[in-house]
């Protein structure tokens, strides 16, 4: 009976040792992993303005830059004529013009079909009306609009696209005009 008491103690310790290893390994991975994700999410959100993330947008021109016209990592706040755009005015009494920057959200759709990079997904972006960074007409059917509108914009991808789903091909874009920038 001794003997089995002994046993049944060993099995015990071991059993705690083993579980001290795994303990040893498993924590510092799982750190490990948590500061990576938040390193994830912390870019991610740093570069939700940034409608191209990194692959480029249907809505967007073959010239790689986001809609604002400016470097994704940039973090100044100012557009090309340096007023400050920090924050935008969802005054439904102004009206999109040429030149102005707004901030927008849209859902691009091919035969009622959504594409892969033709959604801001809620994020919203920054697109001074003129810069010509997006494509066909994008932008010149923005104005008139008004903070709080849904503009339905049509377009067709150019023939050299650069992506061979959607060269040539009629698009259709819900547009929601965010805000404008005063």
């Amino acid at each position: 009976m001794a003997q089995q008491r002994r046993a049944e103690e060993r099995r015990k310790k071991e059993l705690r040792r083993k579980i001290s290893k795994a303990i040893v390994i498993i924590v510092p991975a799982l750190a490990v992993i948590i500061l990576i994700a938040a390193i994830i999410i912390s870019e991610m959100s740093s570069s939700s303005g940034d409608s191209s993330s990194g692959s480029g947008t249907a809505a967007e021109s073959t010239s790689g830059t986001d809609s604002s016209g400016s470097d994704s990592s940039s973090d100044d706040t100012s557009d090309a004529s340096g007023s400050d755009t920090s924050s935008y005015s969802t005054d439904t009494s102004l009206t999109v013009e040429d030149g102005d920057t707004v901030n927008i959200d849209y859902v691009g759709t091919i035969d009622g079909v959504e594409f892969d990079g033709g959604s801001t997904g809620g994020a919203g972006t920054d697109l001074v009306i003129g810069s010509g960074n997006y494509i066909d007409d994008f932008e010149d059917q923005l104005i008139g609009s008004h903070p709080g509108d849904t503009v339905e914009v049509n377009v067709t991808f150019p023939d050299d696209y650069g992506n061979e789903e959607l060269n040539g091909k009629d698009a259709v874009f819900t547009v929601t005009i965010n805000g404008i920038y005063e």
